[in-house]
């Protein structure tokens, strides 16, 4: 976690994101890229020159006010020996946010979340959600600052064993980083039902193959898998749910729909995701 993006529109989601960031930045000696995506209305090209002068002044105006509010969130967050990098761009966020990441070599996403709901959340989303979607890197998604520290991750189980190697890895790298506790869960529902004695012996195979440490091993019952997820990390204190998500996109997406971006819209409190390698995301 040397470089942790902050996509930043100085919102108290965002807020409380950086403030998250630094003070992992603080653990990991990274740096912190606090990143506010200007998205503007369509311009439409004209010959006239007091009409682009206007457009060019309106951006110069936009920046300047960005920069502002950010040498007060400097100012007023300022964490011992982290170095803060800001930048403005203009574009469509989500894109902006991608293509960002390529060109520094991000290595983890941490953003704020207001969530969305009812015909918002089916037909737009979130940009949280958006993010845990497309992006190569991790991403945490927070809905309010947690001070820490975090000492029990839930690691939900699918038993996908190849496609989750990758992911696996990550999450291990996590619980290291955080010093936690790793509760690997299997969500039994009406229509993945299997006998505690057969899944307990899955997730210990589990367990051993990838060689986790610091670890229990849970059969928690629901008629529903994300509520259940929700609930488990109730019921065991759960500091960080870690997820992975497939990435599904177009019809795919509106079919199927993610748990992992559903878990991070809905959970009040840390949602850690990473896209599986290798899986299609296209519809």
């Amino acid at each position: 976690m040397k470089k942790i993006l902050v996509p930043c529109d100085f919102s108290t989601p965002a807020i409380n994101a950086y403030r998250f960031a630094l003070d992992v930045a603080q653990q990991s000696k990274g740096t912190v890229h606090l990143l506010n995506v200007i998205e503007l209305p369509v311009m439409h090209d004209t010959v006239l020159m007091p009409v682009l002068n206007f457009e060019e002044q309106l951006l110069k105006e936009l920046r300047e006010k960005a920069e502002g509010q950010f040498k007060k969130f400097r100012d007023k967050y300022k964490t011992e020996g982290v170095k803060v990098i800001f930048a403005v761009q203009f574009g469509v966020v989500s894109r902006t946010i991608h293509d960002y990441i390529e060109k520094e070599s991000i290595d983890l996403v941490i953003m704020g979340s207001h969530g969305a709901s009812g015909a918002r959340e089916f037909f737009i989303g979130s940009n949280a959600e958006k993010m845990v979607r497309n992006s190569m890197v991790p991403v945490l998604v927070m809905k309010s600052y947690f001070k820490g520290p975090i000492k029990n991750i839930v690691f939900p189980n699918t038993f996908e064993t190849e496609a989750q190697e990758d992911l696996v890895m990550k999450v291990k790298a996590l619980q290291y980083f955080f010093k936690a506790h790793l509760h690997l869960v299997w969500i039994n529902t009406p229509l993945n039902f299997t006998s505690d004695t057969v899944t307990h012996q899955r997730l210990e195979a589990f367990a051993k193959r990838f060689m986790l440490k610091d670890y229990s091993t849970s059969v928690f019952n629901h008629r529903d898998e994300e509520k259940g997820i929700l609930e488990f990390a109730s019921f065991v204190k759960g500091d960080l749910i870690a997820m992975g998500t497939h990435g599904r996109k177009g019809i795919a997406h509106l079919v199927n729909g993610s748990l992992a971006e559903d878990i991070a819209n809905h959970n009040s409190g840390l949602v850690w995701t990473y896209a599986l390698k290798g899986e299609p995301v296209e519809a």
